[in-house]
C-alpha cells in the first residue's frame, strides 16, 4: 500500500511559489488597513527617562503612537514559553537543574535590554508616513553599564540583565553517567580544549510580518502571523491581551523560511492585534532586514571547555564539559538548545564515562532560541574536532579513530545512559553508523584522495579532506494533529496542525494520504497553518513534521478507510473485507463493476434517516487522530568535505561535499534532498562566512549584508548524496526526521578537512567562522611556533 510514499513526485505547492502567486503576509491587502513601524532601542542596557512622542504625533497621517507605560496592566510581558520549558519530572531529578523566570515587555517600559528592543509602536496611514513619524520620536535615556561577554556577565557585580534575579545566571544542569572523573585518572593521555560557536542569524528569505483585523459583531481577531506556531501564537495573544482562544484565529499563510527563530512568540505578534482591535481596523506590521538583523531572535553562541580522557590507541574513554550559553537579555525556551547540546554530544560514539554541566548566562543582547539543529551543531563541531584533535595528536587518521569509538549496528538499540529532554531513556532506535562511515569514504575514494593528496601538496596544493558524523533526535512531541474527511462531493481534504515554511508539507502529506486512501496525490487536497482547522496543533521545528504530522495522517486516513469501507458495504450489502478500493470507488473483489463511488458513499454517510453508518459511529466521513510519539527518533549522517587553501590569503574553497544520510523512511526522495542540500548551505554559512558580532557597548556591528556574510549559490556546492534507509522503530511508517541534519556537521567537516588541507602545520580550528583573515592569522601563529627556538 506504498505506491506514492518512496517516490519523487514533484512538489505541489511550487507552481504557485515560483510563479508570485502564492500569499505571504506581505501580499495581504485589506479595506481601511494602517500599517506599524516600532521605535527601537538604540542602547544596549539603558533607564528610560522619557519619550517624547509630541511632533510625531502632530505629523498627518499618525493614527496613533503607544509606549510601554500606554499598555501597562493592559499587556502582559512575555515570558518562557511553557510549551518548550516543561520538564519532565524524572528529567529534573536527573539534572537538578536551576531555571529562574525571566522576562520582556512587550514594549520596554523602565529599561531597555539590548540594542533593537521595542519602546514604542506608530501606527499611521501607510509605511512611509508611519517611518516619518518614528524618526520624530525623541527617546531620554539614562545609560546604564553594559556587559556582552559572558565570562564578564558572571563575574560578581556585574551589571544585573533581568534587575528581579540575583545573578545573570538564568539556568544550569548536570548531566552524567559513568564516571569521568576516573577516566581522566585512567586514561594515557589527556586533551583539554575551548571550543566556541559563534553568534548567528538565520536569515529567512521573507522577514517576519504580522496582519491583524478585529472583528465587532462576533469580538473575533484573525491574526495572519509569519510563524512557524499558529497554535502558540494563538495561546500567547489570549493570555497576554486577557482574551479566549476561540476569539483568535490565527492564520500562517505561505511563509518564507523560519529556520527556528519564528518560532516561538515576539512582541510584535501581541502589539499588532491588540493595536487592530484597539482601533477596530486591520493594523500591517512588516519587518525590515536591519530590524530582522537586531530584533528578531538570534542563535548558537556557546563556549565549550571539555576535558577528554583517551588511550594510546585511539580509544576515548570520558569527556568532561563545561559550557556556556550566552542567551542575551532572556531565555525563552529554557534548556531546549542546552540539553539538546548535552544529550548529543557523543553523537555516534560509545563513550561510556560523560560529565556536562550548563550554565545559560543573560547578557545586553538580542534574545538567543532555536535554529536549525537547535544545540547539535554546536557540540557536533566539540565532538568531531575531539576525534581529530585526539587523531593528530595520535598520529592517525581520524577515520581510524572514528571507527575505534562508534558505535557498532549489532549494538541496537544502544543505550547512552542518560534521558532524552521528554524523560525517555537516550536508545538509538535504529542504524548502523560504521556502514554510513564506509559509504561515505567510498563516496569520496577516501584512500585514493589520500595517495593523491600526498602529489598535490609536494606540488604546493593544499587540500584536504574532514569528515563529521552526528546522531540527531528527532520528531519531539509533544503531539501532532490531522483531521481527514470526504466531502459530499467525493474529494478528500486533510487538515493538518504542522504548518510549513517550505518544506513541501501538502506534497509529502498527500502522499501519505493518497496511499491509504487509494487515490493519487492531486486528488487530496492539504489545508494547513490555520488554527480554525483543528483543535490542537503544535507546529513545525525541530525535524518532527514528517514524524508526527506524517504519522498522524497516516493513522487517520488509514481510520477513514476502514469507515470508508464499512459504509460501502452497507450500501453494496457485503461484508466490508469483501471490498476493494481504487481511483476513488469501493467494489467487490470478485465483481469490480459492483462499486460506489466516494461521492455516493460520503451522501450515504450523512446523518438523517437514510444514514447507512452503522450504530456507534459518528454520521460523516471524517476523522481526527493526535499522534503521540513515545519519544524522538534518531536520524544520522556521515558528511565529507573537500578543501582547497590558499595559505596567502587564508582562503578556503570547497572543492567536494559529500552525504550519507539515513532519515528511516523516505517520503519523497526529492524533497529529503533538497532539504539536505539546503541544511548544507546554511551550515557553509555557519562554518566559512557568518557571525553576528557586538561591540563592548552592546551595538550590532553586523546589521547588514556588507558585514554580515552568507553564502551564495556561487559558494555552495552540488552535495553528492546517498540515503541509508533504517526504518524508525516509534512510529507507523518508520520515519525519522530530516530538515534540520544539513546545518548540523558542515562547520566540523570544513574544520576537519581546513586542518587536514594544512598538516603538517598545527593548526587549531576551535571557532568559527574560518574567515580568511582568522585563518590567515592562525597560519602565521604556526608557522612561527614552527620555527621558534627554544632557549632554556
Amino acid at each position: 500500500m506504498t505506491k506514492y510514499v518512496g517516490q519523487s513526485i514533484k512538489r505541489k505547492e511550487d507552481y504557485r511559489l515560483v510563479t508570485g502567486t502564492g500569499q505571504f503576509v506581505g501580499d495581504i491587502r485589506m479595506a481601511n488597513m494602517v500599517e506599524a513601524v516600532f521605535v527601537r532601542s538604540t542602547h544596549a542596557h539603558a533607564t528610560i527617562i522619557g519619550i517624547d512622542i509630541s511632533e510625531a504625533q502632530a505629523l498627518e497621517g499618525v493614527h496613533a503612537i503607544l509606549t510601554g507605560k500606554d499598555i501597562d496592566g493592559k499587556i502582559k510581558p512575555l515570558v518562557q514559553f511553557e510549551s518548550h520549558c516543561a520538564l519532565p519530572p524524572n528529567l529534573v531529578e536527573a539534572i537538578n537543574p536551576t531555571i529562574h523566570f525571566c522576562y520582556e515587555d512587550v514594549l520596554a517600559k523602565n529599561k531597555v535590554m539590548y540594542v533593537g528592543q521595542p519602546i514604542a509602536v506608530v501606527v499611521a496611514e501607510n509605511r512611509y508616513v508611519a517611518e516619518d513619524a518614528a524618526d520624530l520620536i525623541k527617546v531620554k535615556y539614562e545609560t546604564l553599564p553594559v556587559v556582552v561577554d559572558p565570562f564578564k556577565s558572571l563575574e560578581k557585580g556585574a551589571p544585573l540583565i533581568q534587575e528581579h534575579l540575583q545573578s545573570n545566571i538564568q539556568s544550569n544542569f548536570h548531566v552524567t553517567t559513568g564516571n569521568a572523573v576516573q577516566s581522566l585518572k585512567d586514561a594515557n593521555h589527556i586533551l583539554k580544549a575551548r571550543i566556541k560557536t559563534p553568534r548567528v542569524s538565520s536569515n529567512p528569505l521573507e522577514t517576519r510580518g504580522v496582519v491583524s483585523t478585529y472583528e465587532n459583531r462576533t469580538n473575533q481577531l484573525h491574526v495572519y502571523s509569519s510563524t512557524q506556531l499558529p497554535f502558540e501564537i494563538r495561546t500567547y495573544i489570549a493570555r497576554s491581551l486577557d482574551l479566549v482562544e476561540q476569539q483568535i484565529r490565527v492564520t500562517a499563510p505561505d511563509v518564507g523560511g523560519g529556520f527556528g527563530p519564528k518560532g516561538g512568540v515576539h512582541p510584535e505578534e501581541i502589539m499588532v492585534p491588540y493595536l487592530s482591535k484597539l482601533m477596530n481596523r486591520p493594523v500591517k506590521w512588516i519587518e525590515d532586514r536591519l530590524e530582522h538583523m537586531t530584533s528578531a531572535r538570534h542563535s548558537r553562541d556557546q563556549i565549550h571547555d571539555v576535558e577528554v580522557a583517551y588511550n594510546r590507541d585511539g580509544t576515548i574513554l570520558g569527556i568532561k564539559d563545561h559550557f556556556i550559553i550566552d542567551s542575551g537579555a532572556v531565555n525563552y525556551f529554557g534548556l531546549t538548545c542546552a540539553y539538546n547540546s548535552a544529550y548529543h554530544l557523543r553523537g555516534a560514539y560509545k563513550i561510556p564515562n560523560y560529565d556536562s554541566t550548563c550554565q545559560i548566562v543573560l547578557t545586553n543582547k538580542t534574545p538567543n532560541v532555536p535554529f536549525r539543529g537547535a544545540g547539535r551543531p554546536e557540540v557536533v563541531f566539540v565532538m568531531d574536532r575531539i576525534i581529530d584533535m585526539v587523531a593528530r595528536k595520535l598520529k592517525m587518521d581520524p577515520v581510524e579513530v572514528m571507527r575505534k569509538n562508534m558505535i557498532q549496528a549489532e549494538d541496537m538499540p544502544y543505550d547512552q545512559g542518560i534521558l532524552v529532554k521528554d524523560g525517555a531513556q537516550l536508545i538509538y532506535d535504529s542504524g548502523d553508523y560504521p556502514a554510513a562511515l564506509d559509504q561515505g569514504l567510498k563516496m569520496v575514494d577516501y584512500e585514493g584522495f589520500r595517495e593523491q593528496q600526498k602529489k598535490w601538496k609536494k606540488q604546493g596544493k593544499l587540500v584536504g579532506v574532514g569528515i563529521s558524523t552526528y546522531v540527531e533526535g528527532t520528531g519531539a512531541g509533544p503531539f501532532e494533529s490531522a483531521y481527514v474527511t470526504i466531502d459530499g462531493s467525493g474529494q478528500v481534504v486533510a487538515y493538518l496542525g504542522a504548518s510549513p515554511q517550505g518544506q513541501g508539507h501538502e506534497t509529502v502529506f498527500s502522499q501519505i494520504c493518497a496511499d491509504e486512501l487509494m487515490l493519487s496525490p492531486n486528488e487530496i487536497t492539504i489545508r494547513v497553518g490555520d488554527t480554525a482547522n483543528l483543535a490542537f496543533g503544535a507546529g513545525t521545528y525541530a525535524s518532527r513534521s514528517a514524524v508526527n504530522a506524517g504519522s498522524a495522517i497516516q493513522i487517520a486516513s488509514a481510520k477513514l478507510r476502514e469507515k470508508v469501507l464499512v459504509v460501502a458495504a452497507a450500501m453494496l450489502e457485503v461484508k466490508s473485507s469483501d471490498l476493494q478500493m481504487e481511483n476513488g470507488k469501493a467494489f467487490v473483489k470478485t465483481q469490480p463493476e459492483k462499486c460506489v463511488t466516494y461521492k455516493e458513499i460520503a451522501e450515504a454517510a450523512r446523518p438523517g434517516n437514510r444514514c447507512k453508518v452503522p450504530a456507534g459511529m459518528e454520521p460523516g466521513l471524517q476523522v481526527t487522530h493526535y499522534f503521540v510519539p513515545p519519544t524522538v527518533t534518531f536520524s544520522s549522517s556521515v558528511h565529507i568535505a573537500m578543501v582547497e587553501v590558499d595559505k596567502k590569503t587564508g582562503f578556503v574553497e570547497l572543492k567536494g561535499y559529500s552525504v550519507v544520510h539515513d532519515a528511516g523512511k523516505v517520503i519523497n526522495p526529492m524533497i529529503v534532498d533538497g532539504q539536505v542540500q539546503g541544511g548544507i548551505a546554511q551550515g557553509i554559512g555557519a562554518a566559512l562566512y557568518e557571525e553576528i558580532v557586538y561591540d563592548e557597548k552592546g551595538q550590532l556591528l553586523t546589521g547588514s549584508y556588507m558585514d554580515y556574510l552568507l553564502p551564495t549559490s556561487m559558494e555552495i556546492p552540488t552535495v553528492e548524496k546517498s540515503h541509508q534507509e533504517f526504518l524508525s522503530t516509534r512510529n507507523p511508517l518508520g520515519i525519522k526526521g530530516v530538515g534540520e541534519g544539513g546545518a548540523i556537521s558542515p562547520p566540523a567537516a570544513i574544520a576537519n578537512a581546513v586542518v587536514d588541507a594544512l598538516d603538517p602545520l598545527e593548526i587549531m580550528i576551535n571557532l568559527l567562522p574560518i574567515s580568511p583573515s582568522k585563518l590567515r592569522n592562525w597560519i602565521k601563529e604556526a608557522e612561527r611556533k614552527q620555527y621558534k627556538i627554544e632557549v632554556g
